[in-house]
This record gives C-alpha cells, sequence and structure tokens, in this order.
C-alpha cells in the first residue's frame, strides 16, 4: 500500500462520501468533487431503509408477460415515457434476459455479499461523527392484504431464507400489536430482523459529509467533461474548473455514471430508473418501522418531522421533467391505506436510481485506467449498499488486500 496518496472523487452521494471517510481514515489526501453537491440526488431522496434482505431483482421469471398489461394499467408501479422507448430497448433487451432463475439467483448472492451487514456498516461508518444519530437499528416489514398474497410472493421469500435471511410471519393482530398504528391496515405481514433505517437521509449524508471536511478533507463543485488517460492511466480530470491532478481517482456519480463510464471502457448496459416519493410534512401518524407496502411495491417510512411514501419504476432518461401519473399512484395507494391520516402538505420528488442490466453494481478499476476505479449501478439499495461499497473502493484505490471476491461486480463484466 501507498502511504498519503491524493486521491480524487467524483460524487457526493452516500457511495462517494463512504469512500472518502474511509480512505481518509487511511490516512490519504482525499478530495470530493461533485457537480450539484453532497446527497444532491438519490441520497437524499431514497426510502431511507437499510434494506439488508432487498436482494430479489425487479426481473424475477415471468416479468416479461406482465409487463406490458402492467404499463397499460394505472394502478400498477411501473411506468414508461413512450417517447423514450425507442433508446431503452437496447438495455430492455438485455435487462429482461437477466429474469431467469439462474440469474436470479448469480444476482441476490451479489447483493448479499455486499448488504447482509448494512447496519453494522452504516455505525461504523458514521461512527464518531455527527451522523450517528440519524441511523435507527430497527426490523423491516412487508404488509400484505392476506396470507393468499404473501403465498403469491413465495418466489422472493424462498432466495432470502436460501442466503440466511431471518423471517417470520404475522397475522393482522400480531402486527396491530407491534404498532398499533398499523391496526386494520393488513390482514397479513412479515418481520425481517436485523435491518434498520436512516431518519433524514439528506441530513445523514451531509452530517458524514461535514465531519469529513473537519477532519481535512476537501470538497469541491465541478463536472467532470472527461479523462486524460496515457498507457493504461488517468494522468488528469478534464473539469469545469480546469484539469486537475491526482494518483487515484474514484468514479462514483450513480445515474450520471454512463457517460464517464463508457470513456473509461466500460460496456454494460446501464439506464436511469426514475424514483418518485411524496411526503406527509407533520403528519398524524408515525409508524415504529417502517413497511413495504407488497401490493403497490412502496415504502413507508417516519422520518424527522414527515412520513415518506417512496417506490415506483419509470423509464424516461435523465432529462424529462417528473411525471404526474406515479405521484397521483402513490397519493391514492396512501389515501386508501391510511384514510385517517392528517397533515400539514405533501412534498413531491423525482429522482434517478442507477441501473445495470444485471442488477448489480458495477465495483471495481476500470477497463482503460488501471488508477481509476468505479462504484456504480446500486438501483433501489445504494443507501443500503453504500458503506461497504465505499469501504471496497477505499481498499481498492489504496491498494490495500480485500478478502472477498468481486468479480461478480467487475466493470468489465457483460451485463
Amino acid at each position: 500500500m501507498s502511504a498519503n496518496l491524493n486521491i480524487t472523487i467524483i460524487g457526493a452521494g452516500i457511495v462517494g462520501v463512504s469512500t472518502a471517510i474511509w480512505l481518509q481514515r487511511d490516512g490519504h489526501n482525499v478530495t470530493l468533487l461533485d457537480k450539484s453537491g453532497v446527497a444532491a440526488g438519490t441520497s437524499y431522496g431514497n426510502a431511507g431503509i437499510l434494506a439488508s434482505a432487498a436482494v430479489v431483482p425487479v426481473t424475477v421469471p415471468g416479468l416479461l408477460m406482465k409487463a406490458p398489461k402492467m404499463l397499460f394499467d394505472r394502478n400498477q408501479p411501473l411506468f414508461l415515457r413512450w417517447s423514450y422507448l425507442p433508446r431503452l430497448i437496447p438495455f430492455l433487451f438485455r435487462y429482461l434476459k437477466n429474469g431467469s432463475a439462474a440469474a436470479n439467483a448469480k444476482i441476490a448472492a451479489g447483493l448479499t455479499e455486499m448488504m447482509h451487514d448494512s447496519p453494522d456498516q452504516h455505525l461504523a461508518l458514521a461512527n464518531g461523527t455527527g451522523a450517528e444519530k440519524y441511523i435507527d437499528t430497527t426490523d423491516y416489514f412487508y404488509g400484505y392484504k392476506d396470507q393468499q398474497s404473501f403465498n403469491s410472493d413465495a418466489y422472493g421469500w424462498n432466495i432470502r431464507k436460501q442466503h440466511g435471511y431471518d423471517f417470520s410471519e404475522l397475522n393482522a393482530d400480531e402486527l396491530s400489536a407491534f404498532d398499533p398504528s398499523l391496526a386494520g391496515r393488513f390482514g397479513h405481514g412479515v418481520r425481517l430482523t436485523n435491518h434498520g433505517r436512516i431518519t433524514d437521509p439528506g441530513a445523514y449524508v451531509n452530517a458524514l459529509a461535514d465531519h469529513f471536511v473537519a477532519q481535512g478533507g476537501k470538497i469541491e463543485t465541478a463536472e467532470v467533461t472527461g479523462f486524460e488517460i496515457k498507457i493504461g492511466k488517468c494522468t488528469g480530470l478534464q473539469t469545469t474548473n480546469g484539469t486537475l491532478k491526482a494518483d487515484r481517482f474514484v468514479v462514483t456519480t450513480g445515474a450520471w455514471s454512463k457517460d464517464l463510464a463508457t470513456a473509461l471502457g466500460v460496456s454494460i448496459p446501464f439506464e436511469s430508473e426514475r424514483g418518485y416519493h411524496i411526503e406527509y410534512v407533520n403528519p398524524s401518524i408515525t409508524l415504529r418501522a417502517p413497511i413495504m407496502v407488497a401490493a403497490g411495491k412502496f415504502v413507508v417510512n417516519s422520518m424527522d418531522g414527515r412520513m415518506r411514501a417512496a417506490g415506483v419504476v419509470e423509464f424516461g432518461g435523465l432529462d424529462a421533467p417528473a411525471s404526474r401519473a406515479p405521484f397521483e399512484l402513490l397519493k391514492r395507494q396512501m389515501a386508501e391505506l391510511f384514510p385517517d391520516l392528517t397533515y400539514d402538505r405533501i412534498d413531491e420528488w423525482m429522482g434517478h436510481r442507477p441501473s445495470t442490466s444485471d442488477s448489480l453494481p458495477v465495483i471495481g478499476a476500470a477497463p482503460n485506467a488501471d488508477n481509476v476505479f468505479l462504484g456504480y449501478g446500486h438501483q433501489h439499495i445504494g443507501l443500503t449498499g453504500g458503506p461497504k461499497t465505499g469501504r471496497w473502493l477505499a481498499k481498492l484505490a489504496a491498494g490495500t488486500p480485500i478478502n472477498t471476491d468481486l468479480s461478480p461486480y467487475a466493470a468489465d463484466r457483460k451485463g
């Protein structure tokens, strides 16, 4: 390992900030670079769940047959901006190809390795920082209409069981005994142990970044426009602030990684899954633990002074404005589930989840430059997997051995 390396990290979301802190603790000189600032994207707008057991990919067997019907059903959590479809087709072809049981097993194994100990990874990352207060280690619940609805999800629960996740079924009375605010809302439930939540995701990542700066780290605002690469190494970053030099570089730019990754030799198909949330400010109901509403595929989580409902998948690229239909769907579903909820106002947010065609993030050295390391593509589980990814990236950038097989995330895989 080389001591006191100068390392520049591009992207100041949870993955980039985690990488920066681990590198700083290892004694390196670190600069965080972001075009919009700390936690300006998905690291702010996610559901706030440390969803260790979220290892079942969206592309389960049978999705190809169900998807067309879902797209034309206003009550289903899948949306498409039809004008974007021609650009989306190459990605969809590879994405849906990973909907086999064999591909799902490989994806679940890779996600488990990254996320199984997520609460512990967050606690280790936040130790000694002002971010600790935002971590709540708690169980995570799934709410179903009835036993039959739970049984129809047996495929996903069997995958979780195979990968060592502990869960127990609850009837309606047991759900309401745990949390009276759930009384009468679900007929059946599942309780997953060893999970957690972040009570304010944006404030949490900003608190981590504040600690990084207080310990001597630098945060700069600039957009990267290209790389200077000579003989398999990056010799400088081309940015809106001029050319920046460093010994090593790390790319953690989330949904905005495609062009940078392509310039570095990555060919894994990649798209933005547009995610939506609505927040009820000063709500009359506070949930004891977060819950996934299985019928609508969205999460409800109580945060500091608000209740956030987050979910929905929309394919429509990075540039189009938010669509109204996903917001309206979430509002209808919440009104049906919590007709007694009162609040001051509803705030809306749309952001971009970085998704690869095989639902696994890219973590490893860039094909075209061995001193550039990539960490992006975490789709729905960036917050959950961020600290572990940051720990791995820090070791890669510092040249420290890793006792983990990172080949499932390799930047030169086919996807």
